[in-house]
This record gives C-alpha cells, sequence and structure tokens, in this order.
C-alpha cells in the first residue's frame, strides 16, 4: 500500500508540469528549447519532405496516420524475417517464421507489444533496437498525435475560418499537421525522458550493452548442459521506451520479472511510476491545451476514481481474499517482490495500455485476473498514451447523448449537436469490442485443437479471453500458460490487434471533425452540464455498465466461477 501511495503520488506531482508542458509542445508555440531541438525536427521535416506549418482536415491527418504506419510495419517485418542475415546478432538468432513476423510488426506498430516470441533468444539485437525499440519510440507519439487532433476537432479546428452564421469553413478546418505532431512531442519530450530513465536503470544495473553475454559453466559436471550464455545487450533502453511509452514488451520473455531487467526495489518503483507517468500528464494536459479546466478535472477525476477503485480491489484480491492463501498464487511470482507489488504492477499495467509484467499474470489470483479483464475491456481508466483518452471521449460522446436523452435535451458537446452521423460511427465502436473480443474467443475454445491452452474448465476460458482481450485494448499482457506461438494465434491475434487500434484512433476523429462544421450553439440554462460531478458519476456508471453488460457471462464463466472454485476446495 506505501508503495501504491508513493507511486500515485509521485505521477500526480510529475504530471502536472510535465501536462502543461506537453500542452506547449503540442501546441507548437516558440519555446526555450527551440535552439536545443528545432534543428533536429527540421532535418527530419526535410529527410520526410513535408510542411510542419501545413494544417490538415481528417481526411489527410488520418491517410497520413495510416501511411506512416504501413512503411513502418512492412520495414519491420522485413527485419525480422531476416535478421540472422543482418549484423548485430552475436546470439545468433534465427529468421523469424512469416507468420510470426507478421504478428510481431503488428503488435509493436499498434503499441501493443504482445509477444509470441521470447525475446532474448529469438531477436537480435538490431531486431530488437530498431524494429522494437523504434516502433516503441514512435508508435505512443502517434496515438498523442490523434487525440490532440481530435480535441482541436471538438473545438472547432485550428485557426478555422468562421462565416457570419457560426459555420466553420469546411475547406478551412484544420486539425493540426500529422507530421509535427508526431515528431515534436518525440523529440522534445519522450526521448529526453527516456535518456533519463534508461540512465537510472543503468544505475541500478539494468544491462547497457552491444557485447555478447559472458558464457557460464554449470557447477554440477554431470548435467546435460555444459555451458550456458548469459544473455545480456543494450536492455536499459529498451526497458526505458518501454515502460514510458505504454509499450511493455520486455527484452527478456518473462519482461520485468527478470533480475537483469528488475534489479533493485528502486529499479521496481522507478519502473511502475513510469508505467502511468505519461498517462497522468496526458489528462493533465487537457487543461492546458484546451483552456478548460474544469474539463481537464472532469477528466482526471473520472480517471483517478476508477483506478483507484481497481488498484485496491486488486491488492486486496491477491493478498486479503479467501484465495489469496493458496501456496500455489506464489507460482510465477518473484519472492523478492512480492504479492502487494505484483498486484500493483498487475492493476497499472491494464489501467493503461502498458502490458510489462513483474510476475505472471497467469498465476495471479483468479479476481486479480478479472480486475486486469476489466482494465483492458474499459480501457480508458488511464490507457495508453493518447489512445486512453481518445477512448474516454468515446465513452463521454456516449454520455452526453443517453444524458440528453435522459434528461428531455438536445445532446451537445461544447455547444456542437450529436446527431445521428456521430452516433452511428459511436455504435461502430462499442459493438466492435465485444464481437470481435467474444467472437474470436468462442471459435478458439470450440476448436481445442487450436486453443493451445494450458488449463482446463475455467481457468482455460480465461487464458483465451485474455489473450484476446489484451489484442485489442493494446494492451499485450497474457497470461503465459497459453502456447499461441502458431498459425492460428499469431494470424487470429494481428487481426484483433489492428481492430482494436485504428478503429478506435480514426473514428474519433471523424466524429470530432463532423462536430467541429456544425453550428456552434451559446451554452444557455438548458444546456448539459457535463463538467459537474454528477455527471462525472454518470459516465463512469455508463462505463462500468457496458463493460458488464457486454462480458458479464464470459466473466462467470472464466475468473469468477475459478475464484468460487477454489473456495469450495
Amino acid at each position: 500500500m506505501i508503495e501504491f501511495v508513493t507511486v500515485l503520488g509521485l505521477a500526480l506531482v510529475l504530471g502536472w508540469p510535465l501536462g502543461r508542458y506537453l500542452a506547449a509542445v503540442m501546441r507548437g508555440e516558440p519555446m526555450r528549447g527551440d535552439r536545443l531541438f528545432g534543428w533536429f525536427e527540421r532535418l527530419l521535416y526535410r529527410l520526410l519532405g513535408v510542411g510542419p506549418a501545413q494544417g490538415m482536415g481528417w481526411k489527410a491527418y488520418a491517410g497520413a496516420f495510416l501511411l506512416s504506419n504501413l512503411v513502418l510495419g512492412l520495414l519491420a517485418m522485413g527485419i525480422f524475417m531476416t535478421q540472422a542475415w543482418l549484423p548485430l546478432n552475436p546470439n545468433d538468432a534465427p529468421n523469424m517464421r512469416w507468420d510470426l513476423a507478421l504478428h510481431t510488426a503488428v503488435s509493436f506498430l499498434t503499441n501493443t507489444n504482445q509477444q509470441h516470441y521470447s525475446g532474448q533468444a529469438q531477436l537480435s539485437y538490431l531486431a530488437q533496437m530498431t524494429g522494437v525499440v523504434g516502433l516503441q519510440v514512435i508508435t505512443p507519439m502517434m496515438g498523442l498525435a490523434l487525440v490532440v487532433a481530435t480535441l482541436r476537432g471538438l473545438f472547432g479546428g485550428r485557426n478555422a475560418r468562421v462565416a457570419n452564421t457560426g459555420q466553420p469553413d469546411a475547406v478551412s478546418l484544420d486539425l493540426g499537421n500529422y507530421w509535427a505532431d508526431v515528431i515534436r512531442p518525440t523529440v522534445r519530450v519522450f526521448l529526453p525522458l527516456c535518456l533519463l530513465l534508461s540512465l537510472l536503470l543503468a544505475w541500478q544495473g539494468v544491462p547497457s550493452t552491444l557485447a555478447g553475454g559472458p558464457v557460464a559453466t554449470p557447477m554440477d559436471a554431470s548435467v546435460t548442459l555444459k555451458e550456458q550464455r548469459i544473455p545480456l545487450g543494450p536492455v536499459a533502453p529498451m526497458v526505458a521506451a518501454k515502460q514510458l511509452g505504454t509499450n511493455g514488451g520486455g527484452w527478456y520473455g518473462p519482461n520485468s520479472a527478470v533480475p537483469l531487467e528488475n534489479p533493485t526495489p528502486l529499479s521496481n518503483l522507478l519502473q511502475t511510476l513510469a508505467i502511468i507517468l505519461l498517462p497522468v500528464s496526458v489528462a493533465f494536459m487537457v487543461g492546458a491545451f484546451t483552456g478548460r479546466r474544469k474539463f481537464a478535472a472532469l477528466v482526471l477525476g473520472c480517471m483517478l476514481l476508477m483506478s483507484l477503485a481497481s488498484t485496491g480491489l486488486a491488492l486486496w484480491s491477491e493478498g486479503h481474499s479467501s484465495s489469496a492463501t493458496d501456496i500455489a498464487l506464489m507460482e510465477g511470482k518473484e519472492v523478492r517482490l512480492g504479492a502487494d507489488a505484483s498486484a500493483l504492477w498487475a492493476a497499472l499495467t491494464t489501467q493503461t495500455s502498458n502490458g510489462s509484467v513483474n510476475a505472471m499474470h497467469d498465476s495471479l489470483a483468479p479476481l486479480t485476473g478479472l480486475v486486469t479483464l476489466g482494465n483492458m475491456l474499459v480501457n480508458a481508466i488511464w490507457g495508453g498514451i493518447g489512445c486512453g483518452l481518445q477512448q474516454f471521449l468515446v465513452y463521454l460522446l456516449l454520455s452526453v447523448f443517453l444524458a440528453g436523452l435522459m434528461t428531455g435535451r438536445t445532446p451537445e458537446l461544447f455547444g456542437r449537436k450529436i446527431e445521428a452521423p456521430e452516433v452511428k460511427l459511436l455504435a461502430v465502436l462499442v459493438l466492435l469490442q465485444p464481437l470481435v473480443v467474444l467472437g474470436f474467443t468462442a471459435v478458439t475454445l470450440v476448436l481445442p485443437s487450436i486453443t493451445g491452452n494450458s488449463n482446463p474448465a475455467f481457468h482455460g476460458i480465461s487464458q483465451v479471453l485474455y489473450e484476446y482481450a489484451s489484442a485489442f485494448a493494446n494492451n499485450g499482457s497474457g497470461f503465459e500458460g497459453l502456447g499461441d506461438a502458431t498459425y492460428w494465434w499469431n494470424l487470429s491475434c494481428a487481426a484483433v490487434l489492428a481492430l482494436g487500434r485504428y478503429p478506435a484512433l480514426i473514428l474519433p476523429l471523424v466524429i470530432a471533425a463532423l462536430l467541429a462544421r456544425k453550428r456552434l450553439a451559446p451554452e444557455g440554462a438548458g444546456t448539459l452540464q457535463i463538467e459537474t460531478p454528477t455527471f462525472a458519476l454518470t459516465l463512469i456508471a455508463v462505463i462500468v455498465i457496458l463493460t458488464l453488460l457486454q462480458f458479464m457471462p464470459v466473466l462467470v464463466l472464466g475468473p469468477v466461477a475459478e475464484h468460487l472454485s477454489m473456495g469450495a476446495r
């Protein structure tokens, strides 16, 4: 509990100034750091052949986003499939099979980092440093760019010309420049933070070297294995990027449960803090970026309240519930960290789209597994950088529409009416998650030959559901008892990864663009006030009800039934 209070307190204290700085970066204002960072940004713009001052409508913005993803995905997949022939491969990692390379490329491209391979054994240093860490740096900033463009649209667009009718000129609607929105926070925020954290982690003993690992000889001469190479590499920079960028993919297969990747209590504290630092900062950014402090308070308050409830339930379940005394639950946990630190990490890594672990989630208490599943199904408690706030805006729009209907008022958000076209797009986003997650879960469970789970009955259902829920939420954590390095799992998860990422980022942008072109109505006595505690509770209720109604049956068949069966023993 002390660690939870410390981490949350530090995140809030550091997140406020970082959020204000992030807002200034995304507004593109002249800053003191222009002399330090400007030359590098101009070099990148020149290499890409783009003009950072040129505004984009939603089609151009989304098109640039998709084009950049396509190019980066093909490059990453090419590296994974040819790494054995490329330099910086001291551990002789083989080329990846095409389906595993596809899944890995899509996984890191979608800021998910779901790993169907064992990192240090199946990827070369070059593949880790370029195909993995390169995407870990860029993709979080893509999510941030999309949500910033959406916020601009909700408030009428950037520098939009408004006619006498109050209707923004459709031709002039400016949602920002995609390339500038990605490059500026990458250069001015993310990379400096990664440098600082990687130095701190290296100080704590996390490896940071390009040399091959040492070779150890077993003390028992009778064993079959005569020598073992200890895998090292530039681990600290990757860990910094994976934690700060809500990425989650580790250098080593067991992730931050490995002492080399997370050697000390201080490194564990730093990595736990890094999980939520930028998502919290993005919530603070909303106020400075939009100029509406009460709106930022609504966002931060709702996320914080849900985070406290989720984390408290996870800590109770793992340390004090009826199943917590079962000695089997210590399998898959680091004794040096303990149950509380494992539960805290599990809660925060699924409240965001981080997905890194310091204990195997397959070994969590059933109700803790229920908490982690619920966090990913909501996917807006803190969420990933940008994409968490984007999902929160979806819930916000839906809540405004429902509250308007219940009170007999025309649903409006920031003076613009929410009408049929916007509601239809919201319906697509609401229905897509259960259709994809439950559909793939059902097909996989019906065909045992492709399932690959290591446990029967209730826990087996949880394993399959968790894998698809994690993929759709772009989280990446998993119940590691699942045998997922198969054609079925690689290809089906690649599809779920893409379906969970691109519609969730692009459709809210489209909705914002539609709203931006509508007549701005002045607020009056009949306007629905959203920046109030009452609406905040309504919003949270909508989130909870949607999640429970859509997924309650499968959650009862999985973690709830497993908890009850353990109590019966």
